[in-house]
């Protein structure tokens, strides 16, 4: 949901720069409309909504919680080269990855053909100390757009004009989450069932679901089924569409790959289904020597940290929620390394805290923001900031939990907003996650 998103008359629908549009589009269905597919694009005619650029302004979504803009990272690129040679993909995150990542391929090489051509870059090659070399692509993608890149790879000669690809919290196995976002509302906070109702169409959340065994089954796990999704309210059709096309591109290997991975932050690693209804668990199954064991392997809060990484692949551990990893300082150092080839590594990301927020909470009422990895950390500091205004409205006081290693935050009752939590431990980059404030509409929370 990292694009910003505009109908046929230029009406944005996705990405605006007012926060207080999300408590409003997520508490009612009018603003949200927009967003459901219609007949047409259901049947692949796509083209009412048309993606205008990367996110500029945070964004919200329940269950997801907010997505940072990406302005610091296209900053960051443009820094240690030519700003021209920088392009941005925006693209619809509603529609199919097989069909977006096509459109990526596309755009790609019409950039590196253009750029070849560029002033800028004969020049360049003139000056190139190891001969006239063409330009070739280096791939930055976050969340989903690793997996349009992975797409993207399997069009005819576009791998081999890639020089690295950088990876950021892609969920290259999927995401339990997104079972929890298809799954039928019950008696649920009314953002929530919002998401539910719009998610149930989309096809590329579909996209996110979970490959690995994540289902639980008696004392061990199994993959979950189109049949499991069509049980707990989503499409069956769209998820047997997706796991082929999961399948199908499970083999293609990205070039040059440095992923990213977010850890430490509690996060959705396997499901219970019962009776219709799902419920998240915040550990994943592992097969050891004495058989398989619940462990908590933790992620970015969206994507499990297993899911994260392609095995055998070099990956680079950033304590940060999913929503801020491009926005993470030292996820902008890693990219500007790889863009301009300097030496890299061993990377010491993976050390900082973790932290745990409800994404919807009620007006008027306190709640607690959890803060793990303290012992780590000496003692952090928590603030809450107004994304409206940018104003720190609350520092709450961190104190011991009733959990080993697990420090709790009161946070005193919030006005109705978009509200970004920071926990910092003076070592990486505070870590970050949004709280959406809504009215209370009598519903309470599961």
């Amino acid at each position: 949901m990292g694009s910003e998103l505009v109908d046929a008359d230029g009406r944005v629908v996705w990405g605006l720069g007012d926060p207080r549009w999300y408590v409003a589009a997520w508490t009612s269905k009018t603003s949200l409309s927009a967003l459901e597919m219609t007949p047409d694009e259901t049947e692949g005619i796509y083209g009412r909504i048309t993606p205008r650029r990367l996110l500029r302004f945070p964004a919200f979504a329940p269950f997801l919680a907010g997505f940072e803009p990406y302005s610091a990272l296209l900053k960051s690129l443009r820094s240690v080269t030519y700003p021209a040679a920088v392009k941005e993909f925006p693209y619809d995150w509603r529609l199919p990855v097989a069909y977006t990542g096509g459109l990526l391929a596309d755009f790609a090489i019409r950039h590196l053909v253009e750029w070849r051509n560029s002033e800028q870059e004969v020049a360049a090659r003139r000056q190139d100390p190891e001969g006239d070399r063409p330009a070739r692509l280096v791939i930055v993608a976050h969340s989903m757009g690793g997996l349009l890149v992975r797409q993207a790879c399997r069009s005819a000669g576009f791998a081999e004009e890639v020089r690295a690809t950088v990876t950021l919290g892609t969920p290259f196995f999927g995401a339990p989450k997104a079972v929890q976002m298809l799954a039928a509302p019950g008696r649920t906070l009314l953002p929530r069932e919002r998401l539910q109702e719009l998610a149930r169409g989309l096809p590329g959340v579909y996209d996110l679901l979970p490959t690995y065994r994540c289902v639980a089954d008696g004392a061990q796990a199994r993959r979950l089924t189109a049949s499991d999704v069509d049980g707990v309210g989503g499409d069956g059709t769209l998820a047997e569409t997706s796991f082929s096309w999961q399948e199908s591109v499970s083999a293609v290997q990205l070039p040059h790959h440095e992923q990213v991975v977010g850890v430490n932050q509690p996060t959705t690693q396997s499901l219970t289904i019962e009776a219709g209804a799902v419920t998240g668990h915040e550990y994943t199954y592992e097969r050891t020597t004495t058989g398989v064991q619940k462990v908590a392997l933790g992620g970015d809060g969206t994507v499990p940290m297993i899911a994260a990484r392609i095995p055998d692949g070099a990956d680079i551990p950033l304590a940060q929620s999913h929503g801020a990893l491009a926005s993470h300082s030292d996820s902008q150092i890693v990219v500007e390394h790889v863009l301009a080839k300097r030496r890299r590594g061993p990377w010491l990301g993976g050390g900082g805290l973790g932290l745990s927020v409800p994404d919807v909470v009620v007006a008027g009422s306190s709640w607690e923001a959890s803060v793990n990895g303290t012992e780590r950390a000496g003692q952090p500091v928590c603030s809450v900031v107004d994304v409206a205004t940018g104003l720190v409205v609350d520092i709450p006081e961190i104190r011991p939990g009733a959990a080993d290693g697990v420090s709790v935050a009161l946070v005193s009752p919030l006005p109705v907003g978009l509200f970004r939590v920071s926990a910092d431990g003076g070592g990486t980059a505070p870590v970050q996650q949004m709280v959406m404030v809504t009215p209370d509409t009598g519903r309470p929370a599961r």
